[in-house]
């Protein structure tokens, strides 16, 4: 559930395009043999995006909550009154593209197990794991993933019915009574604050929305901010809100969550959401980034196990291997419509 005004600006969708590549090049360089091949050529860039690759999501989870709140409550007063039925359709319009790849990712594995043997290759599912991934419980339920970054899907989703069901309650109390307009604001505010505080600076978390809320509720929050008549006020707050946060505990995670989301809320602010700059590939990556981020493990999969198994081990070969699985992943944007962190 989408706000169509908010998901089709350009500088989100550039955004997202930046984002979504990156993960794709942090995944080809974990994942399969090429990028230890290519290693000798462009140690620096592997290295870097190895470590620091996957911090990217983090525009993703923002990003994401940014956008779901645009029509779950606009002006900081919750409209959610069917909290189930918003649940169903969010868990439907994420796992039909989903299980498709999910199919793709088990063939091309089949595939690649052919051809090479490597630890980045997910084992065959048993029917547990099958079922584990359907309902989008396989890192809470400690399953092998059948296809790199699908942890994603299982948090957003995550944070999607956390985020329904604060918002319910303050719909609930807003009911009951009407002078508590700014419950939706002070739950939000909270479970933020608490995230990035607590949950966030211990890993046993990482398997939950809880983990991530700090994130995504910057995101909801720069949204409500950019509306208010004070909004100089809140984007002060909320840039203190970050300074202290990395002060205490400083993690780059949070520190790219913070800058997006000054990012968008300056973009707001200054009426440059829509800015036309934006080139029309990056839109178009960042409105199909759903898409990649489904295929494209599978796509580079079956393009390292190819070029090691029928090509000669030169690392020139195989940086033209990762070359072609970035573009080839690129090239599979239909297969799924829904933009990751957008499907709201």
């Amino acid at each position: 559930m989408q706000a169509d005004h908010v998901s089709r600006m350009p500088l989100i969708d550039a955004l997202k395009a930046i984002c979504c590549l990156l993960i794709v090049m942090h995944h080809l360089a974990i994942y399969g043999p090429m990028s230890d091949i290519a290693y000798p050529l462009i140690p620096a860039v592997i290295d870097w995006l190895r470590e620091y690759g996957r911090v990217a999501v983090q525009m993703f989870f923002v990003i994401a909550g940014f956008l779901s709140v645009a029509k779950l409550a606009p002006q900081g007063l919750s409209l959610v009154k069917e909290p189930i039925r918003l649940i169903r359709q969010r868990y439907l319009r994420l796992i039909i593209p989903y299980l498709a790849a999910l199919m793709v990712a088990m063939g091309c594995a089949a595939l690649a197990r052919i051809w090479m043997s490597h630890v980045s290759i997910p084992a065959a599912p048993n029917l547990f794991q099958l079922f584990a991934h359907i309902f989008l419980l396989h890192d809470l339920l400690n399953q092998e993933v059948l296809s790199a970054g699908i942890w994603y899907v299982a948090i957003d989703f995550q944070l999607f019915v956390l985020t329904i069901l604060l918002l319910w309650i303050s719909n609930q109390i807003q009911t009951q009574y009407s002078g508590l307009q700014t419950i939706s604001l002070i739950l939000i505010v909270s479970l933020t604050t608490i995230s990035l505080f607590f949950f966030n600076r211990d890993s046993y978390w990482d398997e939950t929305a809880l983990y991530y809320f700090g994130s995504y509720g910057l995101g909801i929050l720069i949204y409500w901010a950019s509306l208010s008549q004070h909004r100089i006020f809140w984007f002060l707050i909320l840039t203190t809100l970050i300074f202290v946060t990395l002060t205490i505990d400083f993690r780059s995670r949070i520190a790219v969550a913070g800058g997006v989301m000054l990012i968008l809320g300056l973009a707001r602010y200054y009426g440059v959401m829509e800015s036309k700059l934006v080139p029309g590939y990056l839109s178009y990556i960042g409105r199909a980034s759903y898409s990649i981020f489904l295929v494209h493990f599978s796509i580079s999969l079956v393009i390292n196990a190819v070029f090691f198994r029928f090509l000669p081990h030169q690392s020139i070969i195989h940086l033209f291997g990762l070359l072609l699985a970035v573009g080839a992943s690129i090239g599979g944007l239909k297969f799924g419509q829904l933009p990751i962190g957008c499907v709201c």
